[in-house]
């Protein structure tokens, strides 16, 4: 048997490939939506795809299991369990409890294991060619390494009310009855790692077992002693914001993402094209440089997407495809690498790349308005309507955060402007940790007409300024 592990840093989710070497057949379990790496797999090993499945609908990324089936003939195959409203809406195999796939000497168990969401499935995998039982456990977001999935999603994206509570219940119940019931040395590979807003306490290990986490999981104390109400209290406590587009990620991955097929490569786009674009608003420019770069000047209204290796994320933070028709041009050396900007988009069904520019030669450039800590409480002075906003996650704000300072995260700017004043209401002060995050908040923000001026340094060169303040203060009262 094969087991291959494909994970995405950018989205801290993991997709697996499991092939019978005897027929040379494979299931792809929990596909992202750019699937070159699957088919290069199959190749690699000689292999054909025949099945392709998820373990429930998700929120954090769009399923790539509808194009990965398309594109290579196999059967997919869903969840038929959580009742009527937890039902797909495209045509698959409906999986149940106990339900099998077979590829050649491997057999693929389903579980129903409820609580993250109420339709989830894990799955056994036994390898034939070795053993009569289950080696090896694919749990999707149900058990991680060192935690499960939080329940609590539905409820912070998805609009829905006190589904938590019941999650809870459910995940302590499939603990119980299911995962651990099974043997100890079982294998587990988790559906994310450490990075991930689907749990709080993920572990970064790429996998674990069932007898490890029994022993050391945080929750294992309470499964030893059936305290049900001890598990929900510390599982419901402390859980990360939820990003806002999580919501139309579980929307369309119930509906069936849209297949993308082959894809045209990025254009190249004049400064002129650029220019008269963004004036129009038929195009975004996505600004690719780092943090710094970007302040000594970028294009009116480009968004700040300063990291490859989190531009799924922060594209989905930054852009509503739902409610913006532009399409977007991102900052590439080439079309190669334009591309690969396009690969993470359509994990979170922006569609919308058609181009690049290689350079910001010949476009209007501004600078983005900064304020230095040392200038933080007089320009706070000078405009009584300042906001001063934090987005971090709460977590984090709650441990600490600038005097007067509210919180909306990142991820949610975008899509929660009803907790922010008018856009002709004042100015909005910025920051989140070291700025990475609040560069890219900051200008959705600035694209969505607001007037916002970033710390500069974000939280961290605030603390250090503080920190600097309070030596010399020190200093002076020790030498008087």
């Amino acid at each position: 048997m094969l087991l291959e592990r494909i994970y995405d840093e950018d989205l801290s989710q993991a997709s697996y490939f499991i092939g019978c070497q005897a027929q040379n057949v494979a299931l792809v379990v929990d596909p992202r939506r750019d699937i070159q790496t699957y088919l290069d797999l199959a190749t690699h090993h000689g292999m054909t795809i025949t099945a392709v499945t998820e373990t429930h609908i998700h929120a954090d990324f769009l399923s790539g299991t509808r194009e990965l089936a398309a594109a290579t003939g196999a059967t997919a195959y869903v969840s038929g369990e959580g009742g009527d409203e937890w039902q797909y809406g495209f045509e698959a195999e409906r999986l149940t409890d106990g339900d099998t796939i077979v590829l050649g000497n491997i057999t693929v168990a389903a579980r129903h294991t409820p609580g993250h969401t109420p339709e989830h499935l894990t799955y056994l995998v036994t390898d034939g060619a070795f053993a009569h039982e289950p080696g090896y456990a694919l749990t999707g977001d149900f058990v991680f390494s060192g935690d499960v999935g939080r329940p609590d999603l539905l409820d912070e994206a998805a609009g829905m009310q006190d589904t938590r509570f019941a999650g809870a219940k459910q995940l302590f119940a499939s603990l119980k009855s299911t995962f651990l019931t099974l043997p100890d040395h079982i294998q587990v590979f988790p559906g994310h790692g450490a990075g991930s807003a689907c749990g709080k306490a993920l572990g970064a290990l790429p996998s674990t077992t069932v007898g490890y986490e029994r022993k050391f999981a945080w929750w294992a104390k309470y499964l030893a002693t059936d305290d049900e109400q001890g598990f929900i209290d510390e599982l419901l406590e402390g859980q990360p914001d939820a990003h806002a587009y999580f919501g139309r990620m579980k929307r369309q991955n119930t509906q069936g993402p849209a297949l993308l097929g082959d894809r045209p490569s990025p254009r190249a786009f004049t400064a002129k094209e650029l220019t008269q674009g963004v004036d129009e608003g038929n195009l975004a420019f996505v600004d690719t440089r780092p943090v710094d770069q970007v302040h000594t000047g970028t294009v009116p209204g480009a968004l700040s997407i300063p990291s490859l290796g989190k531009a799924a994320t922060h594209i989905a933070w930054a852009f509503d495809p739902e409610s913006d028709e532009a399409d977007l041009v991102v900052l590439a050396e080439d079309a190669e690498s334009a591309a690969e900007y396009g690969n993470h988009f359509v994990r979170v069904g922006i569609d919308a790349l058609v181009g690049y520019v290689s350079s910001l030669e010949g476009l209007a450039l501004t600078s983005p308005s900064v304020v230095s800590p040392a200038d933080l409480e007089q320009l706070r002075g000078e405009d009584s309507t300042a906001l001063l906003l934090d987005v971090r996650n709460r977590s984090e704000h709650a441990e600490g955060t600038v005097p007067g300072a509210e919180q909306l995260s990142a991820g949610k700017v975008l899509f929660h402007q009803n907790q922010l004043p008018a856009p002709d209401a004042g100015r909005i002060v910025t920051f989140c940790q070291s700025g990475l995050r609040n560069s890219v908040a900051a200008s959705t923000l600035r694209r969505a007409g607001y007037d916002v001026v970033e710390l500069e340094g974000s939280y961290a060169g605030w603390s250090r300024w503080t920190a600097e303040q309070h030596d010399q203060a020190t200093a002076g009262q020790d030498a008087r």
